[in-house]
């Protein structure tokens, strides 16, 4: 007989009252002013520093939580459904999910030895660079070089859309060491380095532009410019020429983690939207009491459970080393319609005072949008599915 349980850990569910607990003191007030002031959130980081949330996925002996991507995406699920929402719950995914998470997995003893510790204390943070402006969302197609000379690999290139620069200490960058053009097959050649943001920046190596952006200002995104990056041979993380092993195990999860984000912004969404149902009062009654606010909301909160569902079992699925990148898909683009469609029904429910900014709707809609199209669009999830899955034939 096969038993499914669908209730969270033990582990799961304490993540979720510690966070829940720290994100209970910061109200939706809080997350507007970060957003308005274009700020990170530092007295939330800082709580989540010192109460250990930060590493979660880091292993026992250096510190962490010995847990895994499961407590990482109710982690970040918990912070935004608080009212960060999904532009401000990415700060979770830069450090504990792109580096601690990461290393953990892939990174050499001396790497994990240096770094983990602080990254479980949020004494050092991270980002992630793999977008270039020609490549977009075809990542195997990117130009960025890795030379080796000597004891060292000179990188040169351009980086697109990275989060995170101006408080990361360690940047991981994807590369080509073989050129895509010559790549057999085309996933070899890649190889992903551990570059030291401040040092490369005060050598001159490298630089980066802050882009505006419509959303999601607490966590500034930046074109970066690697001009003969000198980087240590033994900053490579995984192995050389073969760094797409390393990248399906950061894009898997960054999917998962996105998708935690955006649901608990739909949440967030949603109960905005029930709230404001709920009080608004239009020709005698509350507003929610007619079939067209309440069904919409009500058609939002069945596909947030439903991708819930998803989500977790993608989780689930990485931390047992077993395939997920269909689930990991599934996950992230049912969770982002939720959210787009819960910041839409939101928007509906408060009719023209969504435009205010007094009400937090505005940051919402933007916020949700940003999933429809990033990391990946919802389109190439889909393509995905249509061949991987299905086996429909290719359009490419």
């Amino acid at each position: 007989m096969i038993e499914v349980d669908f209730t969270l850990p033990e582990s799961a569910l304490t993540v979720q009252q510690g966070v829940g607990d720290i994100c209970a003191r910061y109200d939706m007030d809080y997350w507007q002013r970060c957003e308005a002031e274009k700020r990170w959130p530092d007295e939330v980081w800082a709580e989540l520093a010192k109460g250990g949330w930060l590493g979660l996925a880091v292993p026992e002996e250096f510190g962490g939580g010995g847990q895994g991507l499961l407590e990482l995406a109710v982690a970040t699920e918990t912070l935004a459904a608080s009212g960060a929402a999904g532009g401000s719950a990415f700060t979770y995914v830069l450090t504990p999910g792109f580096g601690a998470l990461t290393l953990a997995r892939h990174g050499s003893d001396e790497q994990r030895a240096a770094l983990l510790p602080k990254l479980a204390s949020g004494e050092i943070e991270t980002c992630f660079a793999l977008t270039e402006p020609d490549a977009g969302s075809n990542s195997l197609a990117i130009t960025t070089s890795a030379r080796r000379d000597g004891d060292d690999y000179v990188v040169n290139g351009q980086k697109i859309w990275i989060t995170g620069v101006q408080r990361a200490t360690w940047m991981l960058l994807v590369t080509r060491t073989i050129p895509a053009a010559e790549a057999r097959p085309r996933t070899n050649g890649m190889t992903v380095f551990l570059v030291n943001v401040p040092e490369a920046v005060a050598a001159g190596q490298l630089s980066y532009r802050p882009i505006p952006k419509m959303g999601a200002n607490t966590t500034p995104s930046n074109m970066v410019f690697l001009d003969d990056l000198r980087v240590p041979a033994s900053s490579v993380v995984g192995q050389v020429d073969q760094g797409a092993l390393v990248l399906w195990d950061i894009l898997n999860p960054e999917r998962i983690l996105l998708a935690a984000s955006a649901l608990g912004g739909a949440e967030v969404a949603l109960r905005v939207a029930v709230s404001y149902a709920k009080e608004r009062e239009v020709f005698g009654r509350a507003i929610g009491a007619n079939q067209a606010i309440a069904f919409p909301l009500a058609q939002v909160k069945a596909k947030i459970e439903l991708a819930r569902l998803m989500l977790y079992k993608a989780a689930w699925s990485f931390d047992r080393q077993l395939p997920c990148g269909t689930e990991a898909n599934i996950a992230k683009l049912t969770a982002s319609q939720a959210a787009w469609e819960a910041a839409d029904a939101a928007f509906q429910t408060h009719g023209g005072m969504a435009y205010s900014l007094e009400y937090p709707v505005a940051r919402l809609l933007t916020d949700a949008r940003i999933g429809k199209v990033a990391p990946v669009t919802e389109e190439l999830l889909l393509n995905y599915l249509a061949t991987q899955v299905l086996g429909l034939p290719r359009s490419f």
